[in-house]
């Protein structure tokens, strides 16, 4: 019997090996069907950020598994499009194949069809999956192409022929989310959308996105990776509302209260039959948010605006903040277990990045109405900390010395909340160019949380709070500053974002956002401060109304990095006020040891 060792490498390059026949095996598909070049976006039929396996396509075609990307082949060449929070991974994962990387909105990287452009010629045609591309998207190409007369096939998915394991579409059975959660009963929230769509003069919608069809119908799933979802379409009418689904994810006891709820059902696939017999007047969908198969089959007259869904479901109802606030505490519990055992922990030297993410999330199994974790764990050890979205894996791994920084970026799914956390932690000794770019990060944190604004504010408006101290180091940061968060649902959730390139979507009272600058210096360390907060009132006057930002997260934030010297007197009783919240409201919750080390990992700052 022999036994041949396998390195690491050697596993690395049968990857890259398995890559580059999959792109064979794609082009013996286009050269049969005529096509010049295919486009394989990250999303699903429904838009979704974080698909269902069966439609992982770009991740299956290009070895590039992080959540935002697009990839391209032609006949000769392909390039992957992806933004700033993948630039290092994406660059690691594509080594050894013949993707190249492009990395979006840096100046001299070029669009898609500017790429494509350079490449194809007169008369060639582009393929693309009309499902699991927008409206929008194939829109903008057409444009882009016409004067090539570079055309467009948005009738084939290469990957049912040539992704012979390909995972099937999920059909996991749904489940209700109790009223006492959801604080609104699904028939209310229809009414409430009804009353939209007229503002809107429209008599229906597609509901398409999987999130809004969840949270209108009071209804969660299992269908995607960390997100309680699952697949389907809701058409509402003026008179109606009809779930497309598969019927096997129908529990008898789902049925019956659908009935209560007045909400029909029919089989997933009859939403495109629906749509071309639909037979009122106007239609909202958006073709942002709708694939291109389902939006070009409607018959009618089509109201293009987006889905009112996104601002409801935004917008939390009593019932959801108190149950944000109730899994914040537990959450909390199970980060201040975790962070009383991580450096003793790490001192034995037993630790890597991968066990410390199995300890939080055990830790966090322990709460109750626990339903998993929210995203996978960010957990990165010195320079892996510079990848913004890294996960450790078995070739990754690394042991965690008493030394150096730790990024931890983690959430959970409670029944009654969803929760995203960053902190960085000094494990040991650290430099002193890391203390100071930890305490620009804590700067922007702590500036944005201060924020007073009016209401109807956007993001972007704000976002400059969070960069001013690192922009006068002459720092930034290429991603987002916060999101907001879904209560049981998805832990990115829109329409608002607060952020550098403009979103107009407005701030309002009780929307969820993260709070999360980082710097990142690649090959390094990075560091990334996260809490989520929630939007309130904040006065009212000749003006109108004004807002301001609440914590939500409770966990005490590592004071041993900061150098005190830089920070404001604002900034260190604001540092000490939400330490003091913090130890109030866990401290009753833990055992006395731990009560012992939350009150000196919460101890007041001075300079």
């Amino acid at each position: 019997m022999y036994i041949f060792a396998i390195s690491t490498k050697q596993i690395s390059l049968m990857k890259k090996d398995v890559i580059n026949t999959r792109i064979h095996l794609l082009r013996e598909f286009m050269t049969a069907h005529q096509l010049a070049a295919f486009i394989f976006p990250s999303t699903d039929p429904h838009t979704s950020e974080y698909p269902p396996k069966h439609w992982e396509g770009r991740a299956w075609i290009s070895g590039f598994n992080g959540s935002a990307g697009t990839a391209v082949v032609t006949l000769d060449n392909a390039a992957l499009w992806t933004d700033s929070r993948y630039f290092l991974s994406a660059a690691e994962q594509l080594k050894g194949t013949e993707f190249t990387l492009e990395k979006e909105k840096l100046t001299d990287t070029p669009s898609i069809s500017q790429w494509l452009l350079q490449r194809l010629h007169n008369g060639d045609t582009v393929g693309l999956d009309g499902y699991s591309n927008t409206a929008a998207s194939i829109e903008q190409l057409q444009a882009d192409f016409h004067s090539a007369n570079i055309l467009l096939n948005t009738l084939f998915d290469p990957l049912e022929t040539i992704w012979n394991d390909r995972p099937a579409i999920p059909t996991h059975q749904v489940f209700i989310q109790p009223l006492e959660y959801a604080g609104e009963s699904c028939s209310q929230k229809v009414t409430r959308i009804r009353k939209k769509l007229k503002e809107y003069n429209a008599e229906g919608m597609l509901v398409s996105a999987l999130d809004e069809v969840a949270w209108t119908l009071n209804l969660r799933g299992n269908d995607v990776h960390c997100n309680p979802v699952f697949v389907a379409y809701l058409l509402i009418t003026r008179t109606e509302a009809t779930l497309y689904i598969n019927n096997e994810k129908l529990t008898p006891d789902v049925r019956k209260y659908l009935e209560k709820e007045q909400i029909k059902t029919a089989d997933y696939y009859y939403i495109k039959d629906a749509l071309k017999n639909y037979s009122e007047d106007r239609l909202l969908m958006d073709p942002i948010c709708t694939n291109n198969t389902l939006f070009t089959s409607a018959t009618c007259q089509i109201v293009r605006k987006p889905s009112p869904v996104a601002y409801l479901k935004a917008i939390k109802n009593e019932a959801e903040i108190k149950g944000y606030h109730r899994a914040m505490l537990r959450d909390g519990v199970a980060m201040v277990k975790f962070l009383r055992w991580l450096l003793p922990a790490v001192q034995e030297g037993k630790q890597t990045e991968i066990s410390i993410d199995k300890k939080l999330t055990s830790l966090r199994a322990e709460q109750k109405n626990y339903k998993g974790i929210s995203f996978d764990t960010i957990a990165g050890y010195q320079a892996h900390g510079a990848i913004v979205h890294y996960e450790a894996n078995e070739e990754t791994d690394v042991p965690l010395k008493p030394e150096g920084l730790l990024l931890l970026d983690s959430g959970a799914q409670y029944l009654d909340g969803t929760t995203d956390i960053t902190r960085t932690i000094a494990l040991g000794p650290i430099t002193e160019k890391q203390k100071k770019d930890y305490t620009l990060v804590l700067k922007g944190h702590i500036q944005l949380a201060l924020c007073k604004f009016p209401e109807g504010s956007s993001g972007t408006q704000l976002d400059i709070l969070a960069r001013n101290a690192m922009w006068k180091e002459g720092i930034n940061y290429l991603h987002g500053t916060g999101h907001g968060v879904g209560s049981f649902l998805n832990v990115h959730e829109g329409p608002h974002q607060i952020r550098m390139n403009y979103m107009p979507a407005p701030l309002l009272n009780h929307m969820t956002v993260t709070n999360e600058p980082g710097i990142y210096k690649a090959g390094e360390y990075g560091c990334r401060t996260e809490n989520t907060m929630i939007i309130i009132p904040y006065c009212k006057g000749e003006f109108g109304p004004f807002l301001q930002f609440e914590p939500l997260t409770l966990c005490p934030i590592d004071t041993i990095p900061i150098k005190m010297e830089m920070m404001s007197e604002e900034e260190i009783l604001w540092i000490n006020d939400y330490h003091h919240t913090v130890f109030e409201k866990l401290s009753p919750l833990l055992q006395k040891d731990e009560v012992e080390w939350l009150k000196e990992a919460t101890q007041t700052i001075t300079k």
